[in-house]
């Protein structure tokens, strides 16, 4: 004990616990959090990655026009935006972290699968957020070689990780009005720019860009309430996260869209109109910069969650300890099917979150907001270590699961057959009006209501 309380005098009573037995600092306000958000909204996945919206057929040629694309990456991102605010909220009125509040979604044993799951994505993200920093580095200035921009950018996301919430305010004080100045002022440069036919191409396979471009949003879905648990308010915590988020990733993605115009749809070039422009890497070099912020985010979020498996694990060691894990991935490996890779976490944390809204906000959450201030463990919204079990929620998030299956299977050539041969088996034609995302949220949620109702009623 005596340890512990060492531990505990020696920490800022501003930053976040060392550990999950400690509680959470009430220490952002709105304008932190829409900082943070609105930071990461802005991306060089959004000019690299701007293509996914397009919805690029087997062969990588997009089938959509731009102008369609930008619609349907405004409707994609917009209700993206409203979806990781339902993820928010619950951070901010439970102060718990992400992982922890499925203890009460699914019961102590069962949060470990989605958190084992988080655990795998996340460290994918921190990996290739290192190789797109390092990459877009060396298009600056490629007198470093490779492996010492990755060392660096890994160096550089461990330290702003020890030490969270005061590079939360950070970014607010420094990083988002640059990264704002930058923004405006390629949108200057590149609308002077001959650009060509907007309209040119199909609106065929618009849903399959929206879901693209909110799987984006929804791949944050899982770490939001890591950093809504040290908000003031919940409804502060809601509106900084789908505003701040949403805003940014449309300005950020129609730039992209409007540089792969200029580069005829070539998304190896798409940086080139960018470094192409008066003062053009003077201004890109921030967005280099500011991309830490998304790799900060990322491992502070998977020490979070595997403090879900070991609460008394120090998060300091582990963010050093994950630090190097993805800094040694980014120079082993390089990006691979990124939408491929996109589908994947849109299909497995869209439902999961129709589940988690449904139930909290719906179901036993609801109650408690009812009985005042009950606490929450005593409705059954029980975040403890030996939360029980609960099958039925489940079976909603699996129900969702195969619904975003059947409708689009992705682009992972295995797992897609397998799923083509189920839609033969069942007679079922996905049709063009079909969102992946939005049904299996649906369809998610109402399970899980239903789930609950069967529950209560035994009870």
């Amino acid at each position: 004990m005596s340890d512990t309380s060492v531990t505990v005098e020696r920490r800022p009573r501003d930053e976040v616990p060392f550990t999950l037995e400690e509680p959470a600092p009430r220490a952002l306000g709105f304008w932190d959090q829409g900082a943070f958000w609105a930071n990461l909204g802005v991306s060089l996945f959004a000019f690299s990655g701007a293509y996914t919206v397009l919805a690029p057929d087997e062969n990588g040629r997009p089938t959509l026009s731009i102008a369609a694309g930008i619609v349907a990456m405004v409707v994609g991102t917009a209700l993206g935006g409203l979806m990781l605010g339902l993820a928010a909220a619950p951070g901010a009125r439970t102060g718990q972290p992400a992982m922890v509040l499925l203890r009460g979604l699914f019961g102590a044993r069962l949060s470990y699968l989605p958190t084992v799951l988080n655990i795998a994505q996340l460290i994918g993200w921190g990996t290739f957020e290192l190789i797109v920093i390092a990459d877009a580095a060396r298009t600056l200035w490629d007198g470093v070689p490779r492996w010492g921009y990755v060392i660096a950018a890994g160096l550089l996301t461990t330290a702003l990780t020890i030490w969270p919430l005061g590079s939360v305010r950070l970014l607010r004080r420094y990083v988002t009005a640059a990264v704002m100045i930058a923004l405006v002022y390629f949108y200057v440069q590149l609308l002077r720019e001959p650009l060509p036919d907007l309209t040119e191409g199909s609106w065929g396979g618009f849903w399959i860009g929206a879901d693209a471009a909110l799987a984006v949003s929804i791949s944050w879905v899982p770490l939001a309430a890591d950093y809504t648990r040290h908000a003031r308010s919940a409804r502060g915590a809601f509106g900084a996260a789908a505003v701040g988020y949403s805003a940014t990733q449309i300005f950020a993605y129609v730039l992209g869209l409007l540089a792969l115009a200029l580069v005829a749809g070539d998304s190896s070039k798409v940086f080139d109109p960018f470094l192409g422009v008066a003062l053009g890497t003077l201004f890109f070099a921030v967005f280099v910069l500011r991309e830490a912020d998304q790799s900060f985010a990322n491992v502070y979020s998977t020490a979070v969650s595997i403090q879900n498996l070991v609460p008394r694990a120090d998060r300091r060691v582990l963010t050093i300890a994950l630090g190097a894990v993805i800094t040694g991935l980014a120079l082993l490996l390089d990006i691979g099917d990124y939408a491929a890779f996109l589908s994947l976490i849109g299909s497995v944390f869209v439902p999961m979150l129709g589940v988690l809204a449904a139930d909290f906000f719906l179901g036993r959450g609801r109650l408690r907001a009812a009985l005042g201030k009950a606490p929450v463990d005593e409705l059954g919204w029980n975040m403890e270590r030996d939360a029980p079990s609960r099958w039925g929620m489940i079976a909603a998030w699996a129900a969702g699961f195969v619904v975003y299956q059947l409708i689009y299977p992705g682009g992972v050539s295995w797992w897609a057959s397998f799923w083509q041969d189920v839609q033969g088996a069942i007679g079922f034609t996905p049709q063009s009006w079909m969102s992946a995302s939005l049904l299996s949220f649906l369809v998610a949620g109402l399970a899980a209501l239903a789930a609950g109702r069967v529950a209560r009623g035994r009870g």
